[in-house]
């Protein structure tokens, strides 16, 4: 499909926003999934049209992902403008010139003992069922199952939830092969917020891939595009077919700005 010609008019009217904000997931959107999360990077394309967005008068780009921000910025590398949402908007980076009223993950005492029965959990889990992973993160874990058989990883997923169930102030989210489990509640729809907040954007383009992405697409106005990668079902009013298509569709806001 590629992007058709009602996301072209999208993007051409883009053309003269005052201060326009390219909001991106990472992985799935600009790097395609890997066996190891370490191992990520985005499609030289995406990077280089993101990297140029960024150097672009009126325009300021930011990242929004699960990962934790140590994790982001070892893998997608962002320039020292890049604005970044991390761990599914619970951690929050902007420049110190915009002095932003950003957050860190601070967890109480209840939070920590929680993060921890719930490792302990998962790893009992992961122990069980070959080919699955844990990914530690500031305020959560997240069982990775790309790497183990389908029907392997669909029993981990389903045993991980029912071990996980009986824990109050635990959120669980579903992703592509992965659950996500944080003992602080936030959303990429939130994180958005922020960042437009941050930079006083008159519009955003938000492009992301996963069921986690849906709560930032769910937040955009009426002057603001949204564009799904991939299939499934989507709030997002555009959609192109998969990771390869994006670099196009950078290059497309690059050429209108």
């Amino acid at each position: 499909m590629g992007l058709d010609a009602g996301l072209r008019r999208a993007v051409d009217g883009l053309r003269d926003v005052r201060l326009l904000l390219v909001a991106m997931d990472f992985d799935g959107t600009m790097a395609p999934f890997v066996d190891r999360p370490e191992d990520a990077r985005a499609l030289p394309a995406s990077a280089e049209a993101f990297a140029a967005l960024g150097e672009t008068a009126g325009t300021a780009t930011a990242l929004i992902s699960g990962r934790d921000l140590l994790s982001l910025r070892a893998a997608a590398q962002p320039g020292p403008e890049v604005l970044l949402v991390g761990s599914h908007g619970a951690e929050l980076w902007a420049p110190e010139e915009l002095a932003p009223d950003g957050a860190a993950i601070e967890l109480d005492e209840a939070q920590a003992g929680l993060l921890t029965t719930v490792g302990a959990r998962l790893e009992e889990v992961t122990a069980a069922h070959p080919g699955t992973t844990l990914e530690l993160k500031p305020a959560g874990v997240v069982l990775h199952v790309r790497q183990a058989e389908p029907q392997v990883g669909a029993d981990a997923l389903r045993v991980a939830r029912d071990r996980l169930e009986d824990l109050e102030g635990l959120t669980l989210g579903d992703g592509k092969n992965v659950l996500e489990c944080s003992v602080v509640h936030a959303d990429k729809g939130a994180g958005l917020a922020w960042l437009r907040d941050v930079v006083d954007a008159d519009a955003v383009l938000f492009v992301g891939d996963d069921v986690t992405d849906e709560d930032a697409f769910a937040v955009l106005g009426p002057r603001d595009v949204g564009v799904k990668v991939g299939p499934g079902r989507t709030r997002a009013g555009y959609r192109v077919d998969g990771i390869g298509d994006v670099p196009a569709l950078l290059q497309m806001v690059l050429d209108v700005r």
